[in-house]
């Protein structure tokens, strides 16, 4: 499969920098480099040599250039890098010299990497990974993302696939030689007991508490309770900066302010709301409303009060972890409820508490490959086929042999095997242009 048009973009980042690196990809891409060049260096090993514009002649600059020939490469078409000086300059000249040739064009954002998913280089969820792994900000969404990016979970779909057409196998042996002597009466009886295993397996992975889908977006905090009760002070605090308004006077808070924290290598978001009462003007009860969202979605609600006392009856909290703290606990009289901006170590306990929810979230070795609401759609989809084809109710065998081919496709469209157009636009818009 070769691509029409060759693109090329500046794949290193911001700059300036000390070194900026612009990748080109495609089939003009042999004949750009002789131009530029004036002879292919060994593939796969740098060679240092004088850039010219591919036209004039004119010396552009003096750096590295690779050669990667297809299909042995990124994107499975020739590929080359220039690595030159990062100034904005001459990466300006560069990227221009490349759009005066004909048959060239700067890259859409992921293009490389759609290349690299069509000519069958890395499916679906590796280049998700590969996204996430490029977005990533804390150490344990590296470690997922590198785990997804390094075919984790792909390999593990791929042997679910395999099995699934293994017993769609016998079916169709059942279906089709029944009559001939040689053939083990009611083959298909074998399959139906394995679907409830697989089925079992599937549930097995996505029983991780959402663990992936909250590395990758981050553990939600909320900071919740009456007018004063001190939430802001602990977000700032939090923060170690001005981020919300300070005040005696109730109900400063109206909309959710939010702060981002790196805590033992796991991205945690806290988010300050309104306090929560009975307010009378239109603008105080709209964040009330909206506090009471956001706790909703969290996976973790402090409560803080003065008294050390959880919500009353008034206040429904929907949420599947409360944490009750005592706030301006400043003398430390509530001791291991007790939380204060004041005191030296005022906070350890907020802290000690988030650490160990987290932990589940950092042990080395162990991510959770389901990352993406995606994925997650996809296996339940299956395992519930998997399921209706394993039970033993009077189900016709055809329509049993449906939905094992049925849970089949869906583990195809998690990896890209199976009719996903509609999803690469979305995919491929996460990566920068350069990836």
């Amino acid at each position: 499969m070769d691509s029409i048009d060759t693109i090329f973009a500046l794949s290193s980042g911001t700059l300036p920098s000390g070194v900026a690196v612009v990748r080109i990809s495609g089939p003009h891409c042999r004949a750009v480099v002789l131009a530029m060049v004036g002879s292919l260096p060994e593939p796969r090993q740098a060679r240092l040599a004088p850039l010219l514009h591919p036209v004039s002649g004119e010396l552009l600059d003096r750096g590295l250039v690779l050669w990667f020939p297809g299909p042995a490469s990124f994107t499975g078409e020739d590929c080359a890098e220039l690595q030159v000086h990062g100034g904005p300059a001459v990466v300006g000249a560069i990227l221009a010299a490349l759009g005066c040739v004909a048959g060239l064009r700067l890259a859409e954002p992921g293009e490389f990497s759609r290349r690299a998913f069509l000519h069958g280089k890395m499916d679906l969820t590796e280049l998700e990974g590969l996204a996430d792994l490029i977005a990533s900000e804390t150490q344990v969404q590296r470690r997922q993302a590198v785990a997804l990016a390094n075919g984790a979970l792909r390999q593990k779909l791929d042997r679910f696939r395999d099995r699934i057409a293994g017993l769609r196998a016998l079916v169709e042996a059942d279906f089709d030689f029944s009559d001939e002597a040689d053939v083990v009466d009611s083959v298909a009886e074998q399959v139906w007991p394995e679907c409830l295993v697989l089925a079992d397996e599937i549930n097995a992975l996505l029983a991780d508490g959402n663990r992936g889908e909250i590395v990758r977006s981050g553990f939600q905090v909320v900071l919740a309770g009456r007018p004063n009760s001190g939430k802001s002070s602990l977000l700032n605090a939090l923060a170690q900066r001005e981020v919300a308004i300070v005040s005696a006077e109730a109900g400063t808070t109206r909309d959710i302010l939010e702060v981002w924290l790196d805590i033992d290598g796991m991205k945690v978001c806290v988010a300050d709301t309104a306090g929560i009462r009975e307010a009378e003007g239109l603008v105080e009860r709209e964040g009330i409303r909206r506090a009471l969202d956001r706790v909703g979605l969290a996976d973790l609600v402090v409560w803080l009060t003065e008294d050390g006392v959880g919500p009353g009856p008034d206040v429904v909290i929907a949420c599947d972890d409360l944490l009750v703290l005592a706030s301006k606990d400043d003398a430390g009289t509530h001791g291991a409820c007790g939380v204060s901006v004041v005191r030296p170590n005022g906070m350890e306990n907020l802290l000690g508490a988030l650490r160990e929810r987290l932990a589940t979230f950092h042990s080395v070795g162990e991510v959770s490959l389901v990352s993406r609401q995606r994925h997650r759609v996809h296996l339940l989809i299956a395992r519930d086929l998997l399921v209706a084809a394993g039970v033993s109710d009077p189900v016709p065998t055809e329509v049993r042999a449906e939905y094992l081919r049925s849970a089949g496709d869906e583990i195809g469209k998690m990896t890209g095997a199976i009719g996903v157009e509609e999803l690469l636009g979305r995919i491929f818009a996460e990566f920068c242009i350069g990836k």
